[in-house]
């Protein structure tokens, strides 16, 4: 009986041995990205002494595009005339004209010089000039926040002074 085990076993083995023919999934073939039909956003464009303005605002509102970089004086935020004549086509714009009821948002923005903190209040302080205006105007859509110097690109003089203004954005 042992033996008779012993080869009942050896044939259940060598019956269960056969190796089975591996199934093979075929590997996915790779997916191109489909094309993306939307434009890049072009940069602020300037639009007077402290303010830049995206393309949309400039071309829905007619403004007319500075060739001065924008740039409020060194730890200041208050408006120039330019400023004001140019935030009074805006708020015709966003109150009466093709842009009427959209939301405007405003970033202000400060060069490196400074504490962190000093930089995001002076920031606020800017955007905040800029919307208590455009309030004054009838403006009711602004949203007015900072990036103080997280986005500061400048070196010296010149590059601080491009990095002290406001962008005004249709959203």
């Amino acid at each position: 009986m042992t033996r008779s085990c012993a080869l009942t076993l050896l044939a259940l083995v060598a019956a269960c041995h056969h190796a089975k023919k591996p199934t093979t999934m075929p590997l996915p073939t790779p997916v191109a990205p489909a094309p993306t039909t939307e434009a890049k956003a072009t940069p602020p464009q300037p639009v007077s002494t402290n303010l830049t303005a995206g393309s949309d605002l400039v071309e829905k509102c007619a403004l007319q595009v500075s060739h001065e970089t924008p740039q409020f004086d060194f730890n200041k935020f208050e408006l120039t005339a330019q400023d004001r004549s140019v935030l009074e086509q805006v708020a015709t714009c966003l109150t009466t004209g093709p842009l009427k009821g959209k939301q405007l948002e405003l970033v202000g923005r400060a060069d490196p010089r400074g504490t962190e903190e000093y930089n995001m209040g002076l920031g606020d302080r800017r955007a905040h000039t800029v919307s208590e205006y455009l309030e004054h105007l009838g403006v009711s859509h602004v949203e007015a926040k900072t990036r103080g110097a997280l986005d500061a690109t400048g070196t010296d003089e010149s590059g601080w002074a491009h990095d002290r203004r406001v962008d005004m954005q249709v959203n």
